[in-house]
């Protein structure tokens, strides 16, 4: 059958093996743990089923899973439905690339190293930053990463975040925050965005970042003027979490005076995939580059003067102490990151703006569509990129599953992560989606109570 890659061990072989290894039988294995502690008996599973029955209700069971290509999504908050260029899996589908995990050799690494370097290239032109790493695990830790950078770089034990972060990343702060004792504040959220007048007085003595999402958490642009300049006149370093591909339109937190940017570049050529893997980008100023989590790839010459590429810095725990590490990654997310520097390549800055501009666009016209329906309404007035939150009547759930009996996958509730939102739903459109299936969203909608 196709997309099985299965194969099956007689019980000759599976003796041939513990002869080999010098044991009489899997048992035998455990042998050196205590025979009060193992399980006794038979365990309580069904009968073994034949390779092709196995397929089977493995396949059943994954049809029971809905996704992006059965189901028109609208769905967005941190993961999002793009286009992904044909030559994106022809490239990161050869063997030479997604068998590779990590270059330590440069004169048996040269390709991997170069997509690297190349990839750390991208992000630094996309984010107007100086020094980028060869990528993280995903947007959430990159951020993380990014707050303790910030601590050590000031010597600092206090991190400002705002309000209006996604949940989900200040969630992996908090968590990540406190097993290192750094204290963890929230700026207050104003009408969808950061309340700048009560910001500055949420600054401490010992505060060491303010972190900001641009485009936010529901999808609102935030005003960044002037707040670098705040942060800087406190000591602390500005952290900014950024959408790549907003960066086309909007100021790059390079303008802006970001000292640091981390992100979730899963919308750069890699697909959803039911939410993983992810790819976070991590770039920085110059001066922060010894700081910087992870591994960096840089390009040098050799003796002969060929052009090559090595692993420049390194922060890795199996270096040196534990406690002197700036970070615990171990490792990069280098099949996605080279997704990503496909998509880039493919794309060019025209193709990125292009799919920019429609977003936008088509994110305007769903608001439009959505807000003349009766009991609907934008949560916030402002400016938004692809996502928007919509107050909805009745119960969001509900009508997330009068969507999907549609095959809509529909748009996020809001309320269990802010509670003064009950009752929103954070709608996301993306240049996949044509107008045929947004006027569908909004006839499905129509009369609903």
């Amino acid at each position: 059958m196709a997309g099985r890659h299965y194969l099956t061990l007689t019980e000759d072989e599976r003796r041939e093996m513990l002869a080999a290894i010098g044991v009489g039988s899997v048992e035998d294995l455990f042998s050196d743990v205590p025979r009060e502690v193992l399980f006794q008996g038979e365990m309580e599973l069904p009968p073994p089923l034949s390779e092709g029955e196995a397929y089977r209700h493995l396949s059943a069971l994954a049809a029971r899973n809905r996704n992006a290509r059965e189901c028109v999504s609208f769905l967005g908050g941190g993961i999002y439905d793009h286009f992904i260029p044909s030559a994106v899996k022809h490239v990161t589908g050869r063997s030479e690339f997604y068998t590779s995990y990590t270059p330590y050799q440069p004169e048996v690494s040269q390709g991997v190293l170069q997509a690297i370097y190349e990839y750390q290239t991208m992000i630094c032109q996309l984010t107007g930053m100086d020094v980028a790493n060869a990528s993280l695990y995903d947007g959430a830790t990159a951020l993380v990463e990014g707050a303790i950078m910030a601590c050590g770089a000031t010597r600092r034990s206090r991190v400002l975040v705002s309000a209006t972060v996604s949940p989900f990343y200040r969630e992996v702060l908090k968590t990540y925050l406190h097993s290192r004792g750094i204290a963890l504040d929230v700026a207050p959220l104003g009408e969808g965005k950061t309340d700048r007048e009560k910001l500055e007085a949420c600054f401490k003595k010992d505060t060491a970042a303010l972190i900001l999402q641009q485009p936010n958490f529901f999808g609102m642009l935030e005003d960044m003027e002037g707040v670098a300049d705040l942060v800087h006149s406190r000591g602390a370093l500005l952290v900014a979490a950024v959408d790549p591909l907003s960066l086309p339109l909007v100021q790059t937190p390079g303008e802006y005076g970001a000292d640091i940017v981390a992100g979730e570049g899963q919308s750069l050529g890699n697909p959803a995939s039911f939410g993983g893997p992810l790819l976070g980008f991590f770039a920085a100023r110059q001066k922060l580059i010894r700081r910087m989590p992870g591994r960096i790839v840089g390009e040098t010459v050799d003796r002969e003067g060929n052009r090559g590429f090595v692993l420049t810095l390194q922060t890795r725990e199996q270096h040196i102490r534990r406690e002197r590490a700036t970070s615990n990654i171990c490792s990069n997310q280098a099949l996605n990151a080279l997704a990503a520097a496909v998509y880039m390549a493919a794309m060019g800055p025209a193709g990125m703006a292009e799919t920019a501009n429609l977003c936008l666009q088509k994110a305007a016209y769903t608001r439009e569509k959505l807000t003349a329906l009766k009991g609907f309404s934008l949560a916030f007035p402002g400016t938004y990129f692809k996502e928007f939150p919509v107050k909805v009547p009745g119960d969001p759930g509900k009508l997330n599953e009068k969507l999907l009996a549609h095959k809509i996958l529909g748009g996020l509730d809001v309320g269990p992560y802010y509670p003064e939102l009950k009752g929103a739903m954070l709608f996301c459109v993306t240049e996949n989606r044509t107008r045929e299936e947004i006027d569908t969203l909004a006839r499905v909608l129509e009369g609903w109570k």
